[in-house]
């Protein structure tokens, strides 16, 4: 007679990935640059996202969910980053509020939240949680006695320790990104450069401070239409510069460099974008090309390191 197969059959995982960005972004900050706001600093957060995603890989064998990204924004309305990154597989963007002072409000809360409603579905049977917040403990504490195995990850602090005490206690597996992990994905900011040199190819402020806006003309008896304000206009460019940069690659946009005159072709399918984006016409505005094209260069000129002005008001 066979003897039946007592051992125990290892069932792969399901696993989810939390990372709180504003601790992971603060983080790594100070310990690569010394940075303590996230203006001082760029962030190629889609490689960093690919990276982790590969790291959680190597450590969990199984199945991932999802890559649930926490972070903050005003009004919640998201940066041309933060939609970016809402385009990637396998990657959920959950937004707090970022108030006047720069604080982040809800995030922790939606943190939480997701982390004990994964649990109590059964979604996942194991959560890694890139945190330092000792308010992640109620749900740790929740989502382990659902059965779930909590697998903190934290940033090397430049000195002691910057993940609260019990939190590290209360998870099931605590491990230390290093700073040399994170290094290829943070670079300090460029400096703005209001006049590039005479053998620089000149910027957007310079082919396009001369030019007058022109205003629509109102009939007689009728208000003329406002058009959309400027800052809005600008970050759909640089939102469709970031788009066309990850779909076409670095070698295509390179070839547009130094600019800042876009072949017409391109430039017509900005236009159509940028509309498709706002919502409705910006023919009828012309300095709205203007600052249209500014935010496109803007963000081309980023991701090469480059210096760039911006049109005169």
């Amino acid at each position: 007679m066979a003897i039946p197969d007592l051992m125990p059959h290892p069932v792969a995982a399901k696993y989810a990935v939390l990372v709180d960005v504003g601790y992971l972004y603060a983080a790594a900050g100070e310990v690569l640059l010394g940075a303590k706001e996230r203006k001082e600093y760029r962030v190629a957060a889609d490689e960093l996202i690919q990276s982790l995603q590969k790291h959680a890989e190597e450590r969990i064998s199984g199945e991932l969910l999802r890559i649930y990204w926490y972070d903050a924004a005003r009004d919640r309305v998201p940066t041309v980053d933060q939609r970016v990154i809402a385009q990637l597989p396998w990657v959920k963007v959950r937004l707090g509020n970022l108030n006047a002072r720069g604080q982040q409000k809800g995030v922790d809360a939606q943190i939480r939240s997701d982390l004990e409603a994964l649990a109590r579905h059964h979604a996942v049977t194991d959560t890694i949680l890139l945190a330092g917040d000792e308010d992640m403990v109620p749900a740790v504490e929740a989502a382990q006695a659902y059965g779930v195995r909590i697998h903190l990850w934290g940033v090397e602090p430049p000195y002691g320790t910057n993940q609260a005490e019990r939190l590290v206690w209360e998870s099931d597996t605590v491990e230390v990104i290093s700073a040399d992990f994170l290094r290829p994905f943070f670079s300090r900011a460029p400096q703005p450069v209001a006049v590039p040199p005479p053998a620089a190819a000149p910027s957007p402020a310079q082919v396009f401070a001369g030019r007058a806006p022109v205003k629509p003309h109102a009939k007689p008896g009728q208000v003329a239409k406002l058009g959309p304000s400027r800052p809005r206009v600008e970050d759909v460019g640089e939102h469709v510069a970031q788009k066309w940069i990850l779909t076409r690659g670095r070698d295509n946009i390179r070839d547009l460099l130094p600019g800042p005159i876009l072949p017409t072709v391109i430039d017509t399918e900005l236009l159509i974008e940028a509309e498709k984006e706002l919502g409705h016409s910006l023919r009828p505005y012309p300095e709205a090309r203007v600052w249209l094209r500014d935010g496109f260069w803007a963000r081309v000129y980023r991701e090469f390191d480059l210096g760039v002005g911006v049109s005169s008001k």
